[in-house]
Parts: structure tokens; sequence; C-alpha cells
């Protein structure tokens, strides 16, 4: 994918029938309209990527009340002439006894006409019946919840089923994807942002999110929050300056000195202007950067270390451990490649 793609804003289209489930509709709404904008909110650094805009196409705009009994309210119409960049089919309820054959004939219709037009079209769970039906697997490896198997034995022989698998792009350039239980529209969701928005994107969107492994709690996902906003110039300026030379030995004596304060003034002004002490804003920066190398390179962790400041390489681990809640080596596994299937 190219990198001027990851400028661009895409368009994704939400399918809402009455058989599908509300709550990954509107967790993939949400999930979307935060990219580009909730980690620089959160962090005050810039994604430097493109948006992507999500919409809820249904019948009509009046709201659609699900088998499951929660209310869904479309933005858009079937009969609406636009061309979506990616189209997502939530799970449907098949508890309810659908028949899929023959079944939502003006939403299998759009969604034909949009991937006629070029569209991604993809799935979360039973949303692959609906792919199906379009015709859109045949002879394409798919997955979908284990619960639909016997749909696809009896209505679609010809999808190639994975039920094993969490998410299956297939097609000419992976223009059909779909994805297994209820909970893999998180992995659907981060697929979709780093293909379009790119690796960084979707990192920072499992963070702001929690997607992933969370047995390790919190820790592992947390970034170091905007600093508070001041009129502070001594402090400002040390800030900028810190920024370039987080590695330096004894970077908080050196700010001390370029901010021409004793050092419990220094130290106090810092606190009120920042919300952190001196030495945890550096080491602060020196985590972030640490773990932005453990992210997207391939280095040693011990040559990280040293590369942000710290000789010693046990000290760097127990302070990352402290902070992450988790080892370096297990934070590089973790996120390195955690939108790549």
């Amino acid at each position: 994918m190219p990198l001027s793609v990851y400028s661009k804003n895409i368009t994704v289209s939400l399918v809402a029938v009455p058989e599908m489930s509300a709550h990954v509709v509107y967790g993939l709404h949400e999930v979307f309209s935060c990219v580009g904008g909730a980690w620089e909110t959160l962090t005050g650094e810039q994604s430097n990527c493109g948006k992507m805009t999500p919409r809820i196409v249904g019948h009509s705009t009046a709201p659609i009340r699900t088998t499951l009994g929660a209310t869904i309210v479309p933005d858009h119409t079937f009969e609406e002439a636009h061309r979506s960049d990616v189209v997502i089919v939530a799970d449907l309820d098949v508890l309810s006894g659908i028949d899929p054959i023959g079944d939502w004939p003006e939403a299998v219709a759009w969604i034909k006409d949009q991937h006629s037009k070029g569209a991604i079209i993809c799935s979360v769970c039973t949303g692959s019946l609906m792919m199906a039906e379009a015709g859109l697997l045949d002879g394409l490896e798919a997955t979908s919840h284990w619960g639909a198997l016997e749909y696809f034995k009896s209505c679609y022989p010809k999808v190639l089923l994975k039920p094993d698998r969490i998410l299956v792009p297939a097609g000419k350039q992976h223009q059909v994807i779909t994805s297994g239980g209820t909970s893999s529209w998180h992995e659907l969701s981060l697929y979709l942002i780093a293909r379009f928005c790119g690796q960084a994107e979707a990192r920072h969107i499992a963070k702001v999110f929690l997607f992933g492994d969370r047995n390790d709690g919190q820790l592992p996902f947390a970034a170091m929050v905007r600093p508070k906003q001041h009129d502070d110039a001594i402090i400002a300026h040390c800030q900028t300056w810190i920024a370039d030379n987080y590695e330096r030995v004894n970077p908080v004596a050196k700010m001390t000195v370029l901010s021409g304060l004793n050092s419990r003034t220094f130290k106090r002004r810092f606190k009120s202007a920042t919300g952190y002490t001196p030495l945890d804003y550096v080491q602060t920066l020196r985590i972030e950067e640490a773990k932005q190398m453990l992210e997207t390179s391939d280095d040693a962790i011990d040559d990280i270390a040293e590369s942000v400041g710290y000789d010693e390489p046990n000290s760097f681990r127990r302070l990352f451990k402290r902070t992450t809640g988790i080892s370096p080596h297990q934070y590089r596994l973790r996120f390195k490649d955690i939108s790549t299937f």
C-alpha cells in the first residue's frame, strides 16, 4: 500500500439489517471515528495519517429494532448513489432461525454493487453468510463463527471455509475479508486501519481501546499522556531541550543549569507546569522512545536501552517492566506486528 494512500479519507459503510448485532456496528463506528484523532488528543503526538469516516447504511434512515432488542439508526440508505472504500457486514443473529438464501435482497444487491465499484467487502462472524449470499465467497477461503458451519455446508458449499482462522483476506488484491467470532471485529478493524492508515496508527488505536491480550492489565497499553498546558517559558524551553537530549547523562542536572534556577525551585516549577517531576518526565520520554523502537525495529534490547540513555541494560529492563507491566521482549511480541495477518 503506497504511503500516499495513508493521507486519504476512507469511507467505511456498516450494513444494518434487523438480524445484525448493534454492539458490533457501533463498536466499529466508534473505533473508525477515532482514527487520526484520539491518539493526538490523549498524548499530544500527531498521528500523521488520514481519517476513516464510518457511516451506517440500511433500507431507510428509520431506526431498526434488531432481533436481539437493540436499536440501530442508519445514516444513509441503500438507494443513495454513493461509493464506499470499505463495506462491513457485522454478525447476524443465527439463533433467530434465519434462512440466508434469498434473504436481505436489497442489502445483498447493494453489497454486490459496491464490490463491483471497487469497495473492499468485509464481514464479522456470521456476517459472512450475507457475503456468501452475494456470491462473493465462491471458490475463496473464508472464515466465520463455528455456529454457522452447517449453513455453509447446506447453502454455500462452494465456499472454502476455514473456521480455525480469525481473519482471512481473500480474492484479488484482498478485496474480500472475513473474520471469525463476534469479538474478531477488533482484529478486522486493526487490519483495515493498518492497511489504509499505517501500522503506527493501528498500534495507537489498539492502545486507546485496549485491543489484544489484557492478562497483564492496562499498563502495557498506556502511553505518556499529554503534558499540562502552561505558560512557564523557562520550563517550556527545558521541555524542548529534553525532547532532543533525553538520552544524555544526568539530563535533569543539565536542565536545571539550562533553567538558571536552583535545583529545588526548578523541580517545583517543573512539576507545577507539566504534572511530572523532572526525573519522571525524562524516564517517561525514554520509555516511550524505547517502546517505539521495540514496535518498529529488530534492534537488540540492550542496544535500545543504550540508545535511550541506559548504560546498564538490567536497570532499563526493571524500569521498563515497572512502567509497562511487562518485559521489553514481551512488549515487542505484543505490539510489533499487532495488525499483520
